[in-house]
């Protein structure tokens, strides 16, 4: 099921005084574009709009049978949360090399956490497992028509910011912010989709008209599925444009957000910047800019900041 505009108002409903309204802030610095500062969400990042939406939808009967989702990091943190919230029982599939920082915090939240699987792959087809064995209901991190309608309430929020909106600027991995967004806006501004060069998993898909897995070296760890989902691709055709960052102009945004705007963003969270300051997209107060997530560990973060 595609999700409509009237999915994503249902949403913001149903979400209503549950997770925060974030602020949008303008940037003179950056060319006078609004920073929507979704790193102030609770869990840190925009996730937890669709993972709530998604478990206050569960009947009673998909309750009792628990949950599961894989995850980089943010959408399990936001999954734990969600289900915590709800009083739901949570299973996080991850991997061996997932932030341990990302870990913890799915785990605090209290999640049951594995991280046996060598890479994503092994981990996502160990979540089918676990679904097909246990009855889970799946929680997909960006194929799921309730997680993609309540990310667009996002999109709602830059509409009544931003009454000039004409372009919203958003980091892309697997495609279910970028496509709750473009459902949101139902044509009112354009949307421009930025992604890692060596994590390229939205467009890789566009250009071949399916889901296709790609590498994912990046630092920006919550931009790097192993491929984009097929209700993304099929919402994003024809309806974004896609634009590719180099890891310095990731870090060239995290840099400027953390020292002229204040954010302390995860390098996720500042791709979409990145774009901007390196001239691949224009700025303008018009310009709405995805700031989000807000997880990283501390020297990582130091690292890039000092430009290591």
């Amino acid at each position: 099921m595609i999700p409509k505009r009237e999915d994503v108002e249902q949403a913001r409903a149903r979400l209503a005084g549950r997770v925060l309204r974030t602020p949008t802030l303008r940037s003179t610095a950056a060319g006078s574009v609004q920073l929507k500062a979704e790193l102030f969400q609770e869990t840190g990042s925009f996730k937890v709009r669709g993972a709530l939406n998604r478990l206050a939808s569960l009947n009673e009967e998909e309750r009792r049978r628990g949950v599961v989702t894989w995850s980089a990091g943010n959408h399990a943190q936001a999954v734990a949360w969600a289900a915590a919230e709800e009083g739901v029982d949570c299973l996080v599939e991850m991997w061996q090399t997932a932030s341990a920082f990302k870990v913890e915090r799915a785990r605090a939240y209290g999640a049951t956490v594995d991280t046996s699987s060598p890479d994503p792959a092994v981990a996502y087809d160990r979540t089918l497992e676990v679904v097909e064995r246990e009855g889970r209901v799946f929680v997909h991190p960006h194929s799921d028509p309730f997680v993609v309608a309540g990310h667009g309430t996002l999109a709602l929020e830059l509409l009544e910011d931003v009454p000039q909106l004409d372009t919203v600027v958003v980091g892309v991995g697997g495609g279910g912010l970028v496509s709750g967004i473009v459902v949101a806006l139902d044509g009112r501004a354009r949307v421009v989709a930025v992604e890692p060069e060596n994590s390229p998993a939205l467009s890789a898909g566009l250009a071949a008209g399916e889901s296709v897995r790609v590498g994912t070296d990046t630092i920006a760890d919550g931009l790097a599925p192993p491929f984009a989902g097929e209700l993304p691709l099929a919402i994003c055709r024809d309806r974004v444009e896609s634009v590719l960052v180099s890891e310095e102009e990731i870090a060239e945004g995290m840099r400027f957000l953390y020292a002229r705007a204040k954010l302390a963003c995860e390098p996720a969270g500042a791709a979409a910047l990145g774009a901007v300051l390196a001239g691949k997209v224009e700025a303008g107060p018009g310009v709405a800019v995805i700031v989000s997530g807000g997880n990283v560990e501390a020297h990582m973060a130091a690292a890039i900041l000092e430009g290591q």
